[in-house]
């Protein structure tokens, strides 16, 4: 038998995972398990309507929130998926207005114009990321998003 160290008093908590718990083989001290690749989402399957008006609601974001806010205030009551992605895409495309503002604000001193480009390829590249997601299938979850809708 292998002394695994002193236990824990009669009764507490497990250990926090990443904090007592040994790592898989290979992983360093602290590893925490990967979030399910879908976030939060856990609703019935969508079908290819419901994937297609998710899909749109992330590509017409790239345009401003208002497609997102459309899509999402039209379908939120009929479909689980829908509702979910479309608030997803609001959340950061209101998200992205904020850096634009901060952008316009500080153009007079050059760097608002660098935001404005950044902000532009940020909203495109995650919007058609989320748009394959969802056309898939897969709820995604934006990296960068203020969760002004919950």
């Amino acid at each position: 038998m292998t002394d695994t160290g002193p236990l824990p008093p009669q009764g507490s908590p497990p250990p926090h995972p990443a904090l007592g718990a040994t790592p898989p083989p290979g992983q360093p001290i602290g590893y925490t398990p990967p979030a399910s690749p879908g976030g939060p989402y856990t609703g019935p399957e969508p079908t290819k309507d419901e994937r297609s008006m998710a899909m749109l609601a992330h590509l017409l974001g790239i345009f401003g929130f208002v497609g997102p806010l459309i899509i999402w205030l039209i379908k939120k009551d009929q479909s689980p998926f829908v509702d979910d992605q479309g608030k997803e895409a609001l959340n950061f495309h209101l998200t992205l207005v904020i850096g634009w503002i901060i952008g316009a604000v500080t153009s007079c001193f050059v760097v608002g114009f660098f935001i404005w480009a950044a902000i532009g390829i940020i909203a495109v590249v995650f919007s058609i990321i989320a748009a394959v997601r969802a056309s898939n299938g897969v709820a995604y979850r934006y990296p960068i998003a203020i969760r002004f809708i919950k």
